[in-house]
C-alpha cells in the first residue's frame, strides 16, 4: 500500500492551505519512462470514481488504476536534501530502514526518487 510520512503530510496540508486546495485530494502518479526509470508525479486534483482513495494522516490521496501497481509499497517523505533545501522523495517501503540517514543527504541507496524543488509535476496543482 502507498503511504506517506507525517512530515510529508504536514507539508502537503500547508501547500493545500496556501493554494486554496483544501477541498481537493492529492493525486499521486507513477510511470516507467523509455529508459526504464520510474517517474513520479503529484498534484491537487478532484477524485474520479475509478481512483483508489486513501486517507493518510489527514491527507486525501487518490491514485489512478494505472499507477496503483507501480506505487505499491512506496512511501512519500519530505526531507532536507541539502542544508536549507527540502523536497519530496519517493522511497521503496521495504528499504525505509535506511531512509533517515541516506534520504536526508540525497542518497539514492534507499530506492528514493526526488522531485525538483517545485514539487513533482502532474495534471492539477502541485504542492
Amino acid at each position: 500500500m502507498f503511504t506517506l510520512t507525517s512530515a510529508a503530510a504536514r507539508q502537503i496540508q500547508q501547500a493545500a492551505s496556501a493554494s486554496g486546495a483544501q477541498e481537493m485530494a492529492l493525486r499521486i502518479a507513477a510511470r516507467i519512462d523509455a529508459e526504464g526509470a520510474m517517474q513520479y508525479g503529484m498534484g491537487f486534483d478532484d477524485p474520479k470514481d475509478e481512483d483508489m482513495k486513501l486517507d493518510l494522516d489527514g491527507v486525501a490521496v487518490v491514485i489512478a488504476d494505472e499507477s496503483q501497481d507501480l506505487l505499491m509499497d512506496t512511501v512519500l517523505d519530505y526531507v532536507e536534501l541539502n542544508p536549507g533545501e527540502f523536497n519530496f522523495i519517493f522511497m521503496d517501503a521495504s528499504l525505509t530502514a535506511c531512509a533517515p540517514a541516506q534520504a536526508s543527504t540525497g542518497g539514492g541507496g534507499c530506492g528514493s526518487g526526488g522531485c525538483s524543488s517545485g514539487g513533482c509535476g502532474s495534471a492539477g496543482r502541485t504542492p
